[in-house]
């Protein structure tokens, strides 16, 4: 039922386009504030675990999703209640460009040509104003044309300042200030070409914050330090205070607690380390709401399984970066192996599967998976609807799952446990018992805990 959520002053940097910079500008905006000295809160727009990774160095709190095609777009205002906290800023970086949305648009959607899950759509959720980063290298009077035509674009959309990016000169400026002025916008900074906004690429995006964790602390800090000097965080600031203090939106559902009070400590392990670095903390968090205890691990590098643990949550990540190593912990494999084929609750999503699969590009695996994975040059990439075709610790038969997938590895025999449909094509893939889901689908559990509860308690009959 819809309601009104609560939120601290906010603001959306966004993009002209993917490339604009607004994930250096969106981190070193939120480390600069908090230097300053606010309590700052960061949420990505859209399925991404890597940027909140560096959102939460620049923090010091976990970074957050809003996703309105997983979680639908009446949760979406809730979710950023939660990922402000006790914040006195929030700011929300976008995905793609301003405008860039789901391939399919969110069901029951008022205007589907607009509710799509882009950053304006969330924008419009939070009726927060939109810093819109533009890339102005090689151009001058042209960036007027560029920012009129994002602020007419949508009404609804309020883009209310401008950051221009990789300018080169003063004289360079000065032309784009002149240019951009006629049009009412403010340009509330001006970051020039500097190597501090070069950030190291991989296939799936940037460098995962746990891979390299002191460099890229550095990165922020000299990100901080940048847009400090180069744009008016007072006028940042003020301008987040003119988002309203209230919206429009529906409670979370709270999760069921699942381990009675006073029962013995359900223990359920978590990957985590460099190869598996993406798990959502909602997540993580929907396990702890049903009574559970999460206790992580790392593949790499320990000889076992966590002792005493009733199910098994393996996420994405790099395993493919990581092959050789993962498949020299041999003691670890054989656990799981044996764990695992004896009936231990387990889940897990794309790097977890090809981690249980037999093998991984001629590196051998766990083996839980009479399967074996590659890395290809062909991205499979976009939101899916999946239909549970046999009854899993996550989802019973029958029920339907809404998640996305990100990955360039294919998996032979592909399995048949989820019907799977996308903008581009559908079909069967997923492996499944009634003790394990293994899968390409990433789930983000922020506005459905079910699966989470079913998982807990698949844990707790197993045991």
């Amino acid at each position: 039922m819809a309601g009104t959520v609560a939120l601290p002053p906010r603001l959306v940097v966004a993009g002209t386009h993917s490339g604009a910079g607004k994930t250096s500008v969106a981190t070193g905006l939120a480390a600069a504030l908090v230097a300053a000295g606010h309590r700052v809160a960061t949420a990505k727009v859209g399925p991404d675990f890597i940027d909140p990774g560096y959102h939460a160095v620049a923090t010091g709190r976990p970074g957050r999703n809003l996703d309105a095609w997983m979680s639908g777009a009446a949760a979406v205002p809730a979710l950023a209640e939660r990922a402000a906290g006790d914040a006195d800023v929030l700011v929300v970086e976008g995905v793609m460009g301003l405008f860039d949305g789901a391939a399919s648009a969110v069901p029951g959607a008022v205007d589907p040509a607009r509710d799509d899950a882009s950053t304006a759509h969330v924008a419009r959720l939070l009726d927060t104003p939109v810093v819109l980063v533009v890339d102005a290298a090689s151009m001058s009077r042209s960036v007027a044309a560029i920012v009129h035509g994002f602020v007419a674009f949508d009404p609804d959309v309020r883009v209310a300042g401008v950051i221009l990016n990789r300018v080169g000169s003063a004289g360079h400026e000065q032309l784009l200030r002149d240019a951009i002025e006629p049009l009412g916008v403010p340009v509330l900074g001006v970051l020039r070409r500097d190597d501090a906004f070069s950030w190291r690429d991989r296939h799936l995006g940037l460098v995962p914050v746990v891979e390299q964790r002191d460099e890229v602390a550095a990165s922020v800090d000299r990100l901080a330090a940048a847009v400090a000097a180069g744009c008016d965080l007072e006028a940042v600031v003020r301008l987040a205070r003119t988002a309203p203090a209230a919206v429009v939106g529906a409670p979370l559902p709270a999760a069921e607690r699942v381990v009675p009070a006073g029962a013995a400590p359900l223990h359920i392990a978590v990957a985590g380390g460099p190869a598996f670095s993406f798990s959502y903390p909602d997540n993580v968090e929907r396990l702890a709401e049903t009574g559970a205890e999460v206790v992580s691990f790392d593949p790499l590098v320990d000889p076992a399984l966590p002792e005493g643990v009733a199910g098994l949550v393996v996420g994405g990540g790099f395993p493919e970066v990581f092959g050789a190593a993962l498949a020299e912990n041999r003691p670890l494999l054989a656990d799981v192996a044996s764990r695992v084929g004896g009936g231990l609750p387990t889940w897990a999503e794309c790097g977890g599967l090809l981690w249980l699969a037999r093998s991984l590009d001629g590196h051998a695996m766990a083996g839980v998976i009479a399967a074996d994975g590659v890395m290809t040059d062909r991205l499979s990439l976009g939101y899916r609807t999946a239909e549970v075709l046999v009854d899993t610790p996550v989802a019973p038969v029958g029920s339907w799952l809404r998640g996305h997938e990100f990955h360039y590895s294919q998996l032979t025999p592909p399995g048949a446990a989820l019907h799977l449909e996308g903008r581009f094509g559908r079909g069967d893939a997923g492996h499944a018992s009634p003790t394990l889901l293994a899968s390409y689908l990433h789930l983000h559990l922020g506005a459905d805990p079910s699966p989470a509860e079913r998982f807990t308690s698949a844990c707790l009959a197993a045991r």
